[in-house]
């Protein structure tokens, strides 16, 4: 016994749930913010949605969440967005919310226009609308509010109130112990009565076919025509009857989306069959499931006992999650004689293909890596395995080659009984012999790992090795030998880097793009179009694949691409699906994909893989970015709200303003990005880029507009946003300050003008003297010239005059020492007659007046009684001439020039000590 358990939990533990999941967008209670528990969903007409929380409302617009607290401090239950209002509803307290200018919701409580007051302990649990009204339902009542009144009117009753629907524009609402009842004409009619529905509970009610249909607490769904309530028999009643409904709606598509209390979620079909279950092992958030909601995009939203999850239920992408860890990361997959294989690195799975409820089984002797699958002919299936190759056979694996490393497989050209397979250590040739495959030979001469090889027609085999380049080999004829081994010198070496036979043609693709081969001049060539695929940091991997429907397949950092070739043109068509790398998590450079039918295709990934159907993949959505809220963060660290409707105007460096946007897109595959400018600081776009905020600080002042768009996947969104704001100059800037400046500018200029004026003027007048004192100072120079000149001429003719008088006394002193005659009596006449020539005076006076101008002038009218012999004698003084010099000159004695400067003295009345020769040299 204990043998069989352990088999049986071993067994267990290699298998893996096989049903594919429609992806699941997760939400935590630290992502939102609020409580865990969260009660009712809703939707506005821009997208956002809107969450009854414990803690209050929910507001999520695609990138953010914003919690507003319960306006009476209660938990949240209800939610409705009715004609852009968000209606809500907790304990003893309902209302609505509505944005304000700054795009923040506020409340206003209707419970103050109630006639009556609530009963004690009464909550509402549901909010519909109907026509003008809206309906609040409690435990106790039905509240009717008329938005055009805004007034109300009550339906009570006796027991509880279970759930209000509206079904078909009609309101039904379920009392416990009474049943379904209808409104009818503003009055409650019961339609419904029984055990089922007086004893159970009514979850939700729907129309299909002009019939009612109830799905219920524990007992299923039943359908309710003709006056008559009946079960709905149907596939999915196995599972509804262990399980506890909580909740539960119709899709828009027919189906049915049920939560229940333990089992998480379940998806049945419109006519009554299980499609798939998602609990907490499956992806689920939380197996409780207390609310649901299809938005515009027809996901479901999922209000949980601890969460809030979206699922993409029309999405064309499906995902298998190991959460377990059992099945790793997917490098191979396959369909062989429908059935799914998939090669991953702990071994080789597979399931039935149709039945997605089947679990993954593994293969026993496969456990290990697997690189590859190759269908031959549909009649043998190889694996390439770490430990060499496998024949796979239904649930059996069968190992014919002990070749470590088998990376592909290749069909040789003409011989059907031919593989060519490579390894890590070189090629390797498989043969069919009566239907037993072997390996026959390894061909010799080239020892390189072979990942990515093809032959061609000619029997030449291509080689990639991502870390030495490119090689052609040529074998020959019985595949044996390398004849002749050539690297291709214009591919380069490239880590990621693969080659794929693809239209006849060899295509090489790695980081330097994409090259094929030019069959006509045995060279390769970069092809312009499949290049642009691996442009920028796009680049992620140069792996490529051909499927067996002859599509060319490529992964970037942003897209999946296929190739095809266009009917028309017969050139390549790209086609591009938008998964980013980062939600792919394959492996790089081992990316893998395969058709799986129809148009269906599996991609494996780091923890198990993902299907995508290309005929129900269409981005036509029309997707619109939205500006939420313009923030302005003040040097005081405080925070303003500004209205983003109308043109903001800022105060000079006042803070960062803050902008903050988003598109409301919850598909988990689509990425959004987005670009803004800031046209007034640049008119470039940003990059694109997943944050939805932005900031500006240290903005000088002047006029700007930010303008924000998106792209969804590959698609632009059809609007772009913009806010309008001025940044005030600063006061020393301002109009008041610049007509300061102004006037100040044309003051000093004036004060400027006149200074300079001033010191121009003063400046001519300064050179203007200057040069009066230069011209003065030549004349002085010129004058003492000419005083120096005629004091020359004064000093030689006084020197003449005395020397002639010295001479004419000698002469007569001589001649009267000779005998008196008359000849000597008339030359000493005449001598006497020539010392007493008033002419020298006349002439030393004319000289004198010359060299000391105006001072005989000045001393006679300073001493009017002075003679001429006085004026005469103080002339020779003023040349400061001794009295022996003077002597010859008056024709005297010097004894007589002493008594002549007594007698002078004493007209000039001087005192005592008063010297002559002083006062005439300094008069």
């Amino acid at each position: 016994m204990k043998i069989f358990l352990l088999l049986f939990f071993l067994i267990l533990n290699l298998t893996v749930y096989g049903q594919e999941m429609p992806p699941i967008e997760k939400f935590s209670s630290e992502d939102y913010g609020g409580d865990n528990q969260n009660w009712m969903l809703s939707q506005a007409s821009n997208h956002f949605m809107y969450v009854a929380n414990n803690r209050g409302l929910l507001e999520f617009d695609g990138a953010s969440w914003t919690l507003y607290d319960s306006p009476n401090n209660t938990i949240m239950r209800a939610v409705s967005v009715i004609d852009d209002r968000i209606y809500t509803g907790c304990f003893a307290e309902f209302g609505y919310w509505i944005p304000n200018q700054f795009g923040v919701l506020e409340y206003t409580s209707l419970v103050p226009k109630l006639e009556m007051k609530m009963v004690e302990d009464e909550q509402v649990w549901n909010i519909i609308d109907y026509d003008e009204w809206v309906l609040f339902q409690t435990n106790d009542h039905i509240y009717f509010y008329n938005t055009e009144t805004e007034k109300f009117k009550t339906i009570e009753v006796q027991n509880i109130i279970y759930k209000l629907f509206k079904v078909n524009n009609r309101i039904y609402y379920h009392v416990a112990n009474e049943g379904l009842y209808r409104i009818d004409g503003g009055k409650p009619n019961l339609i419904i009565g029984g055990d089922i529905v007086e004893k159970g509970r009514v979850v939700n009610v729907f129309e299909v076919d002009n019939q009612l249909r109830l799905i219920t607490r524990n007992s299923g769904f039943f359908t309710f025509k003709n006056e008559e309530l009946k079960k709905w028999d149907i596939g999915a009643d196995d599972i509804l009857k262990g399980t506890s409904v909580f909740t539960g709606i119709q899709l828009k598509d027919g189906s049915y989306m049920i939560g229940t209390i333990s089992n998480g979620l379940l998806h049945i079909t419109k006519e009554g069959e299980l499609d798939y279950q998602i609990t907490q092992k499956r992806g689920l958030s939380n197996n409780t499931v207390l609310s649901l909601f299809e938005d515009n995009a027809q996901n479901v939203w999922t209000g949980l006992d601890n969460g809030i999850d979206c699922v993409n239920a029309k999405s064309a992408i499906k995902t298998l999650y190991d959460y377990e860890g059992v099945m790793g990361t997917v490098y191979a997959s396959q369909v062989f004689k429908d059935v799914l294989y998939v090669g991953t690195n702990q071994g080789l799975f597979y399931r039935k293909l149709k039945d997605s409820n089947a679990v993954f089984k593994s293969i026993k002797g496969t456990e290990g890596q697997v690189w590859s699958f190759y269908n031959h002919n549909d009649e043998t299936l190889f694996c390439g395995h770490h430990l060499g190759t496998f024949l796979i056979e239904g649930e059996k694996a069968k190992q014919i080659s002990t070749v470590l490393g088998t990376w592909d497989f290749k069909k040789i050209p003409h011989n059907n009984q031919l593989l060519l397979q490579g390894n890590y250590t070189g090629l390797n040739i498989l043969h069919n012999i009566n239907g037993n495959w072997q390996v026959r030979n390894k061909i010799g001469g080239f020892k390189n790992s072979s990942r990515y090889f093809t032959i061609d027609k000619a029997n030449q085999v291509w080689v990639n090795h991502e870390y030495k380049g490119v090689f052609r080999l040529k074998l020959n004829e019985q595949f044996t030998e390398v004849k002749e081994l050539q690297m291709e010198k214009a591919l380069s070496v490239g880590k990621n880097s693969s080659l794929v036979a693809y239209n006849n043609q060899i295509i090489f693709a790695s980081e330097e793009g994409v090259f094929k081969s030019d069959p006509k001049n045995a060279s390769f060539e970069r092809d312009s179009i499949l290049s642009t695929l691996f442009t920028g940091d796009n680049y992620i991997s140069g792996k490529l694949i051909v499927d067996k429907v002859n599509k060319l397949w490529a992964f970037t950092k942003a897209n999946i691409i296929y190739i095809t070739t266009d009917d028309v043109s017969n050139k390549p068509k790209i086609n591009t699906i938008s998964i980013p790398s980062y939600l792919r998590k394959g492996p790089l450079g081992y990316e893998n994909i395969s058709l799986i039918n129809d148009d269906r295709y599996l991609l494996g990934t780091a923890n198990g893989y993902i299907t995508i159907d290309l005929s129900q993949i269409a981005y036509t959505h029309k997707y619109h970015v939205y500006l939420n809220t313009v923030t302005l963060l003040g040097l005081d660290e405080q925070y303003q709200l500004l209205n983003v409707d109308t043109e903001g105007e800022l105060d000079y460096k006042k803070g960062i303003i803050n902008f903050e946007y988003s598109v409301p897109e919850f598909d988990k595959f689509l990425e959004v990005q987005y670009q803004y400018r800031l046209i007034g600081l640049t008119d470039k776009w940003s990059k694109l880029s997943n944050e939805s905020r932005t900031s500006f600080e240290n903005l000088s002042f002047g006029a700007y507009r930010f303008e924000v768009r998106a792209v969804i996947g590959n698609d632009p969104s059809q609007n772009l946003e913009s806010y309008s704001f001025t940044i005030n100059r600063p006061w020393y800037l301002s109009n008041l300050a610049l007509i300061f400046y102004t006037l100040l500018f044309l003051f000093l200029g004036v004060v400027t003008h006149k200074t300079y004026k001033r010191y121009y003027s003063k400046k001519m007048k300064h050179e203007q003297l200057e040069n009066e004192q230069t011209i003065m100072k030549i004349k002085n120079e010129k004058l003492n010239q000419d005083i120096d000149s005629k004091n020359r001429e004064l000093a030689i003719s006084t020197m003449s005059i005395i020397k002639k008088n010295e001479v004419l006394n000698s002469i007569k002193k001589e001649l009267r020492k000779s005998k008196a005659t008359s000849e000597i009596s008339s030359a000493v006449e005449l001598i006497d007659k020539n010392l007493n020539n008033t002419k020298d005076w006349k002439f030393f006076e004319q000289a004198f007046n010359n060299a000391d101008k105006d001072f005989l002038e000045k001393i006679k009218q300073a001493h009017p009684n002075l003679t001429p012999n006085d004026l005469r004698f103080c002339a020779y003084l003023r040349l400061n001439l001794s009295s022996k010099e003077i002597a010859p000159l008056l024709n005297i004695s010097t004894k007589s020039v002493e008594t002549k400067r007594y007698r002078l003295r004493k007209r000039l009345k001087l005192e005592h000590d008063e010297g002559l020769v002083e006062y005439i040299l300094n008069f």
